[in-house]
């Protein structure tokens, strides 16, 4: 024993110290992860309620300034169209009035001058009846000169001619801010609200059609289809869409993007199918109208006339309108919002979407 009667500490009371400092050592460090977790939630909270009371009004007040300015770009530039437009319309009415007004005059003047020649014939005819009549052989001869001299008069007086001062000339309307904007506004909201189908029993062999009858894509090989069919074409890889339009105004899109040989337009149902002829190459007859690319090459071609179209760039998409009371087929480009192309004829059977591709593929756009 020691002195002061202690002897060496017991190894069990050592273990128990050890085990008090170690739960001491481990509750100072939970202590100080709960300090820190109370510590990161008093920032979070904090985070959070600046957020709530800062950052959202201000996101809120940011939405409703952006909303309304969005409204008055809106606003002013309808109001600027709407202007342009009434400014448009006022312009273009006023020349269809001049325009009416010059022909009425025309016609007017036409009545008055032929009107007068009718009364001259009329009294040079009663002149020379009265001469017949009333007049002996000798008579006759002594008068000669003075027949002459009025019958030369009436030969002078020519027979009435067609001309063109007597008609109305539609191109007093012609406007290219009109023309455009009708154009945009009936792609926009026509295009896409028709069902347009690619008519499985016209596609060439050297086409294959989509299962949704969306996309035609060429193959130099023809496939194995029934060339019988009176409806399909056998040798120039064309296609006709499923329905006909035959009034109002038409229009649809289509991908091109993927294609450097296609053509895209309308034709007439009477539009021979069979044979390597010009009367069943689109373009090349008179039953069809197809805006056409080969490489860099852009044209119109219609009953084998082709007017070359030059393009700064190629087009990924192709918009085609036809108005039929306007007796009108157009070519459009949806993304520069530039006509392409535009045709004026007078339609007398239904109208067929008509299509050609000649490298990789093309796809109706809904």
């Amino acid at each position: 024993m020691g002195p002061g009667g202690s002897g060496p500490p017991s190894p069990r009371r050592g273990l128990r110290a050890a085990r008090r400092c170690l739960r001491a050592a481990r509750r100072s460090a939970f202590q100080n992860k709960i300090v820190d977790r109370c510590e990161r939630l008093q920032l979070q909270s904090a985070a959070i309620a600046r957020h709530v009371d800062e950052v959202l009004p201000a996101k809120d007040q940011g939405v409703l300034n952006a909303a309304n300015a969005a409204r008055e770009l809106v606003i002013q530039r309808l109001i600027f169209v709407g202007n342009a437009c009434e400014n448009e319309e006022q312009r273009l009415l006023e020349k269809v009035h001049a325009e009416e007004e010059r022909a009425h005059q025309s016609i007017l003047t036409q009545r008055v001058h032929w009107t007068e020649a009718l009364q001259k014939l009329a009294a040079l005819r009663t002149y020379l009846v009265d001469m017949i009549t009333n007049l002996d052989d000798q008579g006759l001869v002594r008068a000669e000169q003075d027949i002459f001299e009025r019958t030369e008069v009436a030969e002078g007086i020519l027979e009435p001619q067609e001309s063109l001062k007597l008609n109305f000339n539609q191109t007093c309307v012609q406007s290219p801010l009109l023309h455009r904007l009708w154009a945009s506004a009936v792609l926009c909201c026509i295009a896409g609200s028709q069902e347009i189908h690619f008519n499985e029993k016209t596609v060439s062999p050297h086409l294959s059609l989509s299962e949704d009858r969306k996309t035609l894509t060429f193959s130099p090989k023809k496939a194995k289809v029934d060339l019988d069919c009176p409806e399909r074409f056998d040798h120039w890889p064309n296609a006709l869409a499923t329905a006909a339009f035959h009034s109002g105004v038409c229009a649809w899109k289509i991908s091109v993007e993927k294609s450097c040989a296609y053509k895209l337009g309308v034709c007439y149902s009477s539009l021979p199918r069979k044979g390597s002829g010009n009367e069943a190459r689109l373009g090349f007859n008179a039953a069809s109208w197809v805006f056409s690319r080969y490489d860099k090459e852009f044209r119109f071609l219609h009953a084998g006339h082709p007017r070359a179209v030059e393009l700064i760039k190629s087009p990924a998409e192709i918009g085609v309108l036809v108005d039929f009371a306007g007796g009108e087929v157009l070519f459009y480009d949806p993304d520069s919002c530039a006509i392409l192309f535009s045709h004026r004829e007078t339609f007398t059977e239904p109208l067929y979407p008509v299509f050609a591709v000649a490298h990789q593929s093309i796809s109706l756009v809904q």
